[in-house]
């Protein structure tokens, strides 16, 4: 039902517009609601709702801090103290990753969601903190008048017409990327098509004892598998595969997640041997990553996937969402108060989102090298370059402390393991750069990437069980 307190007139006010009611808006507007400014926000679906994308990283918590909700989000998660690679392929082995071995040992543990709460919940408090979310409520255009506040034009569940005047327009509308598309700044990295399939199985053995929560990643000769262990005792189990892999698929979502986790590695097979597919529902999910050429412009501002997109399970989304409203939110906050240092703000925001996208598209962009293999199976720790790369791995992208010498040496390392794997390294760069076009839906049909990331229906029942 839509918000009761929500009666569309023609036109309303506020300081602050937000589109979008994930982590990166319900943050920004947490924060600047906070800070006393009118912040209103729109939300087109209602909460809680489906979303993947469960494994967060450590430097979330210091977000979850300042926002006020880190007991809210240990009370829905389970704590992630680190991760585990594992392969069979031409580079074989088991390494289990500690985060507490980072440079910064402050943040030694993350946590592992159901999205649906942990959206909500952030979501939720936006409104404690001030703001006020509308949800059911889809904007249709914005304009940006030259000199004056910008327009935002929006319709509800009825199909009512509203429309806002605000100072500052704050888009974090994912990968609807409203803005993007307006301005047409959207640029898709076509070199880099992934897909996945997923589900949750119940009756999965985890890792025991202080490890129960960790996410285990395998590789397999089409990709990579995930099982990310949640609260509720269910574990989420999904394959991130080349296209070529998933247009093969000639039977129902549920029964090709199946076969190919009969694909995996031993030890996860194992992992699953008692395991029940909840409701016997599976989803897929398309990815182009893509990155806008800009992220600001009179009075507005993208932050999260509005912005760029880089992944849809490695556990970055998130981190790079709340982070960059983080310091949109100051950014704003000065505009809005006339502060002589705003533009410096949305320069260093500007900066902080471009280095953050840069790291971790790089780690994305060869994860299924066996060069990428070699050093997340095999690592040292020369120089401390692993403590470097643990860092990098629990989100510790935004500043130097001493983490990007020693990412540099990381590459050449990466570079050295690629020679010994040539012929590998080079029928993988060809794949890439081959260019495909199609991702997954099912048999040969290929995924619309510019709609909504689930293609597979889902019935009210396993909505509410997720």
């Amino acid at each position: 039902m839509p918000d009761p307190s929500f009666a569309p007139v023609l036109h309303e006010e506020c300081d602050v517009l937000v589109v979008g009611g994930g982590p990166a808006g319900s943050t920004i507007a947490s924060l600047l609601a906070e800070k006393g400014w009118r912040v209103t926000l729109l939300e087109k679906e209602h909460h809680p709702r489906f979303h993947i994308g469960e494994s967060l990283l450590p430097h979330n918590l210091p977000i979850f801090k300042r926002l006020g909700v880190l007991e809210q989000v240990e009370a829905i998660g389970i704590r992630k103290p680190g991760a585990d690679f594992n392969s069979n392929l031409e580079v074989s082995g088991h390494h289990q990753f500690h985060f507490s071995f980072a440079l910064d040992k402050s943040q030694p543990y993350a946590y592992e969601v159901r999205r649906s709460e942990f959206d909500n919940l952030l979501l939720r408090n936006s409104t404690a903190k001030g703001a006020r979310v509308l949800e059911g409520v889809r904007v249709t255009r914005p304009e940006f008048p030259k000199g004056a506040d910008p327009k935002v034009h929006a319709v509800d569940e009825q199909g009512r017409e509203c429309n806002w005047s605000c100072r500052f327009f704050v888009d974090a509308s994912g990968r609807d990327t409203l803005l993007s598309k307006q301005f047409n700044l959207k640029q898709k990295n076509t070199h880099h098509a992934s897909a996945a399939i997923f589900g949750h199985f119940l009756e999965v053995d985890r890792r025991e004892g202080e490890y129960a929560g960790n996410i285990s990643v395998y590789w397999f000769q089409h990709g990579w598998f995930w099982m990310i262990p949640l609260k509720d005792g269910s574990m989420s189990v999904g394959a991130v595969c080349r296209p070529e892999y998933l247009k093969q698929r000639k039977n129902s979502p549920a029964e090709f997640l199946l076969q190919t986790i009969a694909l995996g590695h031993p030890e996860m097979r194992h992992r699953l041997r008692n395991a029940k597919l909840i409701n016997n529902e599976a989803r897929a999910t398309g990815n182009y990553s893509y990155q806008s050429t800009r992220m600001r412009g009179e009075r507005y501002i993208m932050v999260g996937d509005a912005y760029a997109f880089v992944d849809p399970i490695f556990s970055s989304g998130v981190l790079l969402g709340m982070s960059s409203s983080v310091r949109g939110a100051e950014a704003v906050d000065a505009w809005l108060r006339n502060d002589p240092a705003a533009e410096a703000k949305f320069r260093d925001f500007e900066r902080m989102v471009h280095r953050g996208v840069k790291v971790f598209s790089w780690f994305i962009w060869r994860f299924n090298s066996p060069g990428m293999r070699s050093l997340m199976l095999n690592p040292g720790n020369p120089f401390r370059v692993q403590e470097a790369v643990t860092s990098l791995l629990a989100g510790d992208v935004f500043r130097d402390i001493g983490v990007r010498s020693r990412f540099w040496l990381f590459k050449f390392f990466y570079v050295m393991f690629s020679l010994q794997h040539a012929r590998e390294s080079f029928r993988l760069w060809l794949l890439r750069m081959r260019n495909p076009h199609v991702a997954f839906a099912g048999g040969t049909t290929p995924v619309d990437t510019e709609r909504q990331e689930d293609s597979t229906a889902v019935p009210a029942e396993a909505q509410r069980r997720n």
